[in-house]
């Protein structure tokens, strides 16, 4: 299993983004967390296996109808205190 942060930019905050992430990721069976950025991004962080986790990022790129998005910015990340399921935080 692996920890990996993405920060999405692009059109991704007012469109759905947040929830479409932790649909997708309840579906796929991914725990973690995605929240808003005050500077117009969208972070998550992702505890998957490799395969999943490969799949998601590309879906991530896509997102929801309404979003646009420019680029991912992928971080591997030291295994943290991950809690079973997906969570939408508050904007940090």
């Amino acid at each position: 299993m692996t920890v990996t942060r993405l920060i999405i930019h692009g059109r991704v905050q007012g469109v759905g983004y947040r929830a479409w992430l932790a649909e997708q990721a309840r579906a796929t069976g991914i725990d973690g967390w995605v929240r808003n950025r005050r500077d117009g991004t969208v972070e998550a962080l992702l505890y998957a296996d490799d395969r999943s986790l490969e799949v998601f990022i590309a879906d991530c790129r896509q997102g929801p109808p309404l979003a646009r998005v420019t680029h991912v910015d992928i971080f591997e990340e030291v295994a943290s205190d991950i809690s079973d399921g997906f969570s939408i935080l508050t904007t940090a």
